[in-house]
């Protein structure tokens, strides 16, 4: 009589049919979860990856996707697509097709998009893996556990991308799967799937009842109800229990913490850090952290919140970036910003004012990381370009080992290897270390840096209350306040101000002077201030606040940071340089609707306001012309169009003209691969002074891009400006140059330009960034 023994692996399923059939070596290593092992035996079994036979291959490929091994699991897929795309993908045993190679790579390709973020592209493969199977003859009946797999990832691509209508499909179609009988093994499956798919979307109540069901009907809680809960866990020893049943044992207390039960998820969180694994697994690791934070505050234990809140975000910081490792498993990604959120209002409440300000530099920072995490190609601005180049790419290979999921690596000395090379760069190149792990200055070290008659004000707000703090050399005071609805409001006045035939602008002008301005002013030591938004701040326009009788154009004198840590980084020296004025005016976009008459008007009058000046316009005004003359010049200015991408800020654009060099596209990402170092970069175009807003707030925008370029300052425009009132501010601006500070000149012009256009749509979009002097 013959057996049938089915391993189901990660939507793979491999079937074995005869009496006493001797298992393989690499199925026996993928149901023992032995990845790394598994990656040595196919890679010894296999002299390269184009030589695999199909069945090795997809071995091979789901080894190093396990591994969290990007680049040898992103080779290996490639090559798995050369094969489908040729149409070699039938997976043989025996003489028969026992599996598809298409399915196998729809069912790995999906996860890695997701744990990097690109849900819409893992939406795509999945539909078009499911559509494949079903176009299959006689389909379900073999691939009934893919087929559960696949709907699985496409439910969490879906719930992550925000598409809950879709989402829900996905689940009442898992709810659909039979798997009585001989598919009993794939009830625990399915059901953590509805588990992942409802946590995802937030619908704890819905994850709950699966997480019920899958108790009674199987054996997931069964051990743990018998020995007390999660008892059983504690005494796994193998450090691949943290990357297996920690996940799940995790959600099961998220679940019960956000359903109202927060004694029993407090007693599994409680049980869950007494395991010394725990530290393996740090994308779970601070959010069971995090959540005996929120415990502790709920049970009026201050101390004890800020103390799990501080842990947690410790974790973070020591964690890549680009990966949300553990979407997959557990259904959804943490939200490390919340994290900073929560204790930053803790600490407040505490009265721990400097810590609470020390903590937003730090969630401004991490903010940073994440937004640049995939970029490679920084420019070195200083220090031994070579051996930067080294320790970057230690750094980097120890986070991607951090990734593996194996008994084999050991954490405790990657993590060492990592935290060695990250104080390495720091030490060579502060600003770039900046760039890839979280860097800020304590209040101490900020308070050395503030000019003596200047102020620092920084706001923070959460969706209840409102932080201001006002920093100066001498002290610190803060402010908490209602939030109200920030954002709604800067959105409400900006489309005010749009409207130049009328003056409701003024009503919300002086509402949001009452809540940004008014509870501070009498903290104020000087009317020079250095302001550091947050959030949708990043988008309101201060001078054009309105107390009822003067713009606070008319009282104050502004500058903007977007954060104070970037103090430390405005301090470089700047040498002379033989030209005064790069202007590049209205380029030639190959389109008459993108031409700017006055623009090129304006490169022209404002490089005649210094006589060692050169002007490019039209077909001349190219991204190569930078390139080549940028670095030699103490200003650079940009008369031209500007682009936002809010989705994906690093493609936020200056447009310039293409030549057969160059696209024109002088984008952000690119800003940060250039050596500028400019006194002074003007970008008098549409909306380049809007910057992606990150949660944690830092805006990676074209100003932010300069400042890493080497810019000392930057001015930018908040809105799509007037073009004949831009180039009559421009000229103002550079012939107050001659006489004051950037601030001041800028400000001048701006009051100029407020008598001929009196409404601030015309005056209030530009502000400077960075450097006053």
């Amino acid at each position: 009589m013959n057996k049938v023994i089915s391993f189901i692996i990660i939507g793979v399923s491999i079937i074995i049919t005869g009496c006493g059939a001797m298992i393989p070596e690499q199925i026996r290593l993928m149901t023992a979860a032995r990845f790394r092992e598994l990656e040595r035996h196919m890679e010894s079994k296999v002299s390269s990856i184009k030589q695999a036979s199909n069945n090795d291959l997809g071995y091979m490929c789901q080894a190093y996707v396990e591994l969290k091994s990007y680049n040898k699991s992103s080779t290996c897929l490639a090559e798995m697509k050369r094969r489908i795309d040729r149409g070699d993908t039938d997976v043989v045993s025996r003489g028969r097709k026992i599996y598809d190679l298409t399915w196998a790579y729809g069912a790995m390709t999906p996860r890695i998009l997701i744990e990097t973020g690109k849900y819409s592209e893992a939406i795509l493969q999945s539909q078009k893996t499911i559509e494949s199977m079903k176009t299959t003859k006689g389909w379900y009946a073999g691939q009934r556990a893919n087929y559960l797999g696949m709907l699985e990832s496409l439910g969490l691509a879906y719930a992550l991308n925000g598409q809950q209508k879709e989402a829900g499909k996905c689940i009442t179609e898992l709810e659909g799967i039979n798997t009585s009988g001989g598919y009993i093994l794939l009830t625990q499956p399915k059901y953590l799937a509805i588990a992942k798919i409802n946590m995802a979307l937030g619908r704890y109540d819905k994850a709950r009842e699966a997480f019920k069901t899958l108790k009674n009907d199987t054996r997931f809680m069964k051990e743990k109800a018998e020995t007390g809960f999660l008892a059983s866990a504690v005494f796994q020893v193998g450090d691949m229990w943290s990357y297996q049943e920690l996940p799940e044992n995790f959600s099961y207390c998220r679940v019960l913490l956000e359903t109202g039960d927060a004694a029993q998820a407090k007693q599994g969180y409680d049980e869950l850090l007494k395991i010394p694994q725990i530290k393996d697994n740090g994308p779970i690791y601070w959010m069971i952290l995090f959540d005996r934070g929120r415990i502790a505050e709920q049970e009026g234990n201050l101390k004890q919140a800020i103390g799990f809140y501080s842990q947690s975000v410790d974790v973070i910081e020591q964690q890549r970036s680009t990966i949300n490792t553990e979407a997959c498993k557990i259904g959804f990604v943490g939200d490390k910003q919340t994290v900073y959120c929560r204790l930053i209002d803790a600490l407040f409440s505490d009265k721990q004012y400097a810590s609470a300000l020390e903590y937003i530099e730090r969630s401004k920072s991490r903010a940073l990381v994440d937004m640049l995490a995939m970029k490679k190609d920084f420019a070195v601005q200083a220090g031994d370009e070579k051996q930067i180049r080294e320790l970057l790419a230690v750094k980097d290979q120890g986070e991607q080992e951090a990734l593996v999921h194996s008994e084999l690596v050991n954490k405790g000395n990657t993590r060492s290897v990592v935290i060695k090379t990250t104080d390495q760069l720091r030490q060579r190149t502060p600003e770039l270390a900046s760039l890839i792990s979280v860097t800020s200055l304590s209040v101490a070290e900020i308070q050395k840096l503030i000019p003596a008659d200047e102020a620092l004000v920084e706001y923070y707000y959460t969706d209840q209350y409102l932080f201001t703090f006002i920093l100066t050399s001498q002290g610190l005071s803060a402010v908490r306040l209602d939030s109200g609805h920030i954002a709604d409001d800067i959105k409400n006045f900006r489309a005010a101000i749009e409207n130049t035939s009328s003056s409701d602008h003024e009503i919300l002008a002086k509402q949001m002077f009452n809540q940004l301005f008014k509870p501070i002013e009498n903290k104020l030591p000087t009317s020079r201030l250095i302001i550091v938004p947050h959030g949708a701040l990043h988008y309101l326009p201060f001078y054009a606040l309105y107390d009822g009788k003067d713009y606070l154009i008319e009282r104050y004198s502004i500058r903007m940071l977007p954060s104070a840590s970037m103090f430390k980084y405005l301090q470089r020296d700047k040498s002379e340089k033989l030209g005064d004025i790069l202007a590049f005016g209205n380029p030639d976009l190959g389109d008459q609707k993108y031409n700017l008459v006055n623009a090129e008007n304006e490169a022209v009058s404002v490089s005649k306001t210094l006589p060692r000046s050169k002007y490019f316009l039209r077909k001349e005004a190219t991204e190569t012309v930078l390139k080549k003359y940028g670095e030699g010049f103490n200003y650079i200015h940009f008369a031209t169009h500007g682009e936002f991408d809010a989705d994906k800020p690093l493609n936020s654009a200056l447009l310039l003209a293409a030549d057969s060099a160059n696209d024109g596209r002088l984008t952000v990402d690119k800003l940060y691969s250039m050596k500028l170092n400019a006194d002074l970069v003007t970008l008098s175009a549409c909306e380049t002074g809007l910057g992606k807003i990150a949660n944690g707030d830092d805006v990676v925008g074209l100003t932010r891009g300069f400042l890493y370029a080497g810019s000392s300052s930057i001015v930018a425009s908040l809105w799509k400006v007037d073009d004949l009132a831009t180039s009559t501010l421009m000229t103002s601006f550079y012939e107050a140059l001659k006489n004051t500070d950037k601030r001041e000149a800028l400000r001048q012009a701006q009051l100029q330009n407020k008598k001929k256009f009196p409404h601030p749509y015309y005056w209030a979009s530009f502000q400077l960034t960075g450097n006053a002097k």
